[in-house]
């Protein structure tokens, strides 16, 4: 976990690069999902005391109810980039990584990114899938939902195409937290699924575990979660299940050279990664019993920033500049050598920098009644050997949260750039 910081999902207030729509589109788009009640018009009526007056039966119409500016919220598929980048934090996710089946090649990939690209399409706008739709998200708009799919090293000697394969997806190093379970790790697809709604998030990934149908089975899958939006009176930093304000200096559109740190650019080698990215997916167990055993003050002595607002130990505001040369009474430094914030520092780490989007994760308890719990790390770079590969070095060699995390699957995956109208995710790779 490096200390940069991704906004959390507001229907307001989108961390950009994406077109985020509050209204159907046009052709009925939101057809199939009609929202049977909202709040003061056909849903639950207050009482001047404040207590529940019943429910009122939605209107007999042709005429869909309107949905709520959370329901309705709608991310573009097509683009110069993969939805699910820039996007804001959403409350729901999964992470699920698919290996070809045996035989599968590089024209039944190819076929297989095609009807994933409809399907994502359809869905992220409201719209039911193309065949058996399962009607899980009948009643919902499309929650700003985005789905995101990548390719793994393997993918390239399953399809005869090693010569395309990016120097970039070499294999990450080992590093000596890692603790990781390869059935838990890479594979030949990724998907990247999100949405302001369970139900909607589920049904994309139902919808498309089945479209990949001989062509591909699961290998593994992880399911996430973040604050809802609206849950706190303005946009905040997300906070991880250690309690800690958790992403603080993530890089921001804004910044003149976040293009050129988070994406490959349009000349870029190999030509089909132009105006892609590269994930880098962790599962980091968060080792809360002993985590919680600490005192509010170690706790900030770990990380190096206030528990209760993220401002530095240093003074402050959570976005006031670090002072790493402070030192107290006794001429101790303020921010410890080993605070994980002081590590991560993109000026300590020759300018690495990494947008992160998280999930949280809960997944019940192991037999010592210890909780499986903790962060799937997602975050994206225009090179990782730039990007993740130094900070996470830094970080084996002496930071002080590793006491607390554990990582316990990891993957690397080349996300290409968007697609054009007319075209499916990856298609410059498979028929280039």
């Amino acid at each position: 976990m490096a200390d940069q910081s991704t906004p959390e999902a507001t229907s307001e207030n989108a961390l950009s690069g994406e077109a985020v729509s509050q209204k159907p589109s046009s052709g009925g788009v939101f057809s199939r999902r009609r929202l049977l009640g909202t709040a003061g018009a056909t849903g639950l009526a207050l009482g001047a005391a404040g207590g529940a007056a019943g429910y009122a039966a939605a209107p007999s119409t042709d005429k869909a109810a309107p949905l709520t500016s959370l329901g309705a919220d709608t991310v573009m598929f097509h683009g110069k980039h993969q939805p699910g980048i820039t996007t804001a934090l959403q409350a729901r996710g999964h992470l699920v990584a698919f290996d070809l089946a045996a035989g599968a090649g590089r024209k039944e990939a190819a076929a297989l990114l095609r009807r994933w690209s409809t399907t994502a399409q359809r869905l992220m706008a409201g719209e039911a899938a193309t065949q058996d739709d399962t009607d899980v998200a009948r009643d919902a708009g499309p929650s700003s939902l985005t789905v995101t799919f990548g390719f793994g090293n393997s993918f390239f000697a399953r399809t005869g195409l090693e010569k395309q394969r990016p120097v970039a997806l070499d294999p990450l190093p080992d590093f000596s937290s890692d603790h990781l379970d390869k059935s838990r790790s890479n594979g030949d697809l990724w998907v990247q699924i999100g949405a302001n709604d369970a139900l909607v998030a589920f049904h994309a990934l139902r919808t498309l575990q089945k479209d990949a149908g001989s062509a591909a089975r699961v290998r593994w899958q992880m399911n996430g979660f973040n604050r809802s939006p609206g849950a706190t009176a303005q946009p905040m930093t997300a906070r991880n299940l250690m309690g800690q304000i958790d992403g603080t200096r993530n890089p921001k559109p804004s910044e003149a050279d976040f293009d050129q740190r988070i994406f490959v650019p349009a000349a870029g080698d190999p030509a089909w990664m132009a105006n892609g990215s590269y994930a880098v997916v962790r599962r980091i167990r968060m080792l809360l019993d002993d985590w919680e055993k600490l005192s509010v003050k170690a706790q900030e002595d770990v990380i190096g920033r206030k528990k209760s607002t993220g401002a530095p130990l240093t003074g402050g505001t959570e976005t006031t500049a670090m002072n790493l040369d402070k030192t107290d009474a006794d001429g101790n430094l303020v921010v410890p050598l080993n605070a994980h914030a002081r590590i991560t520092r993109p000026d300590r780490n020759g300018g690495a920098a990494m947008l992160r989007r998280p999930f949280s994760f809960h997944d019940g308890f192991d037999t010592d009644g210890v909780p499986d719990a903790g962060l799937l790390f997602v975050c994206w770079q225009a090179d990782p050997l730039r990007g993740f590969v130094p900070v996470q070095r830094k970080l084996d060699r002496g930071d002080a949260l590793s006491t607390f995390i554990r990582h316990e699957a990891s993957g690397l995956f080349a996300v290409p750039g968007g697609a054009a109208e007319g075209e499916y995710v990856g298609q410059r790779l498979l028929e280039g």
